[in-house]
C-alpha cells in the first residue's frame, strides 16, 4: 500500500488499471481501505477513475468501468466498459508471432467500431522490444487505423450507441459470448465478411451523436445502402464522410434506400466506410 499512495500522490493518474487481482478476495487485498484513501484523501480523489480489478470478488460488480480481456467485449449494460488485447496473441512483444498471428488493419478498424456501437472502449495494447522500438508491423496497424480515423473518426469520437448497434444480413446469426470477463470466442472476421452458406454477417455497426447517427460498413454494398426497422423522422440528409456531397435517398415503410456514389480510388480503398444521417 505504501507504494501505491506514493506513485498517486506524485504522478496523480486520472485513471488507475489495476490487475491480477484474481489470486485473493477484495479483503484480502485490503482494496476497500486503499480505495477509501484513493478517493476521500488522494490528490487525485475528485477525478480519478478506476477499473474493476481489486479482488477475486470484483469484476463486473465494482469499479468506475469494467473490463474484459481478448473477448467480444460486453452488451447490454449501461455502465461504462473497456476491451483489453493486443494486435495479435501476447500483450507483450513476442518474437515467435508471425504475420498471421496478428488482426489485420481492417479487422482492427472495425474491432474498434464493433466495440463503440455497443458503448465500449478498446484498449489496444502494443508489446515495444527491448530497446524501446514499436515493432513495424504494429506501427503499421496503428498508421491504418489512424488513417482511417483522420476521415471517419467523427463517427468513433465522443458517442454513445444508438438505437441498435448492427444491421445484419439475410441468414443465420452467430452466437457470440457477451459479457465474458476473458478469452471468450470471438471470431471477429467472419462477422464482417460477405455471408455465404447461409450464415448471416455484419452489414452495418452503428453509432450516434447529438443529432445524427453514423452507420458504418464492412463491406462496400455498390449502388445502394439500405437501412431497415428505422423508426425515427425522415433523415434531413445523408453522406459519406469523406466526401462533401449529399447522398440522394428514400424513406419508405421503416426503410431508407440511399443511392451511393461511385468512389475515388483513396476512399474505395477503406476498411470501412462511413454514412453520417442528419436528425
Amino acid at each position: 500500500m505504501p507504494q501505491f499512495k506514493d506513485v498517486v500522490t506524485h504522478y496523480k493518474p486520472a485513471i488507475i488499471f489495476s490487475d491480477g487481482e484474481w489470486e485473493m478476495t477484495s479483503e484480502q487485498w485490503r482494496s476497500p481501505e486503499l480505495l477509501a484513501w484513493l478517493y476521500n484523501e488522494s490528490p487525485v480523489k475528485d477525478e480519478v477513475v478506476v477499473d474493476d480489478r481489486w479482488g477475486s470478488d470484483t469484476r463486473h460488480k465494482h469499479g468506475g468501468y469494467w473490463t474484459t480481456e481478448y473477448t467480444p467485449g460486453m452488451a447490454g449494460t449501461t455502465h461504462a466498459w473497456e476491451e483489453s488485447r493486443g494486435m495479435g496473441v501476447s500483450y507483450g512483444y513476442n518474437r515467435a508471432e508471425r504475420v498471421e498471428h496478428y488482426h489485420s488493419g481492417r479487422e482492427l478498424v472495425l474491432m474498434l467500431v464493433d466495440i463503440v456501437s455497443r458503448g465500449g472502449n478498446l484498449l489496444l495494447d502494443i508489446g515495444p522490444r527491448a530497446d524501446g522500438m514499436i515493432p513495424p508491423i504494429m506501427e503499421e496497424r496503428l498508421l491504418q487505423i489512424g488513417d482511417w480515423l483522420k476521415v471517419n473518426g467523427e463517427a468513433i469520437y465522443a458517442t454513445h450507441p444508438w438505437t441498435h448497434a448492427k444491421q445484419w444480413s439475410a441468414g443465420e446469426q452467430p452466437k457470440v459470448s457477451y459479457n465474458q470477463e476473458f478469452e471468450a470466442s470471438y471470431d471477429f472476421a467472419k462477422l464482417i465478411a460477405a455471408p455465404q452458406d447461409g450464415k448471416a454477417s455484419v452489414d452495418a455497426f452503428f453509432t450516434a451523436k447529438g443529432d445524427s447517427f453514423y452507420a458504418i460498413l464492412p463491406r462496400w454494398p455498390g449502388r445502394q445502402f439500405i437501412l431497415n426497422e428505422y423508426t425515427g423522422a425522415t433523415p434531413k440528409s445523408v453522406r459519406l464522410l469523406g466526401s462533401s456531397d449529399p447522398l440522394q435517398f428514400r424513406f419508405n415503410n421503416g426503410t431508407v434506400t440511399i443511392e451511393l456514389p461511385e468512389l475515388a480510388d483513396a476512399l474505395l480503398a477503406q476498411p470501412a466506410w462511413v454514412l453520417k444521417f442528419s436528425q
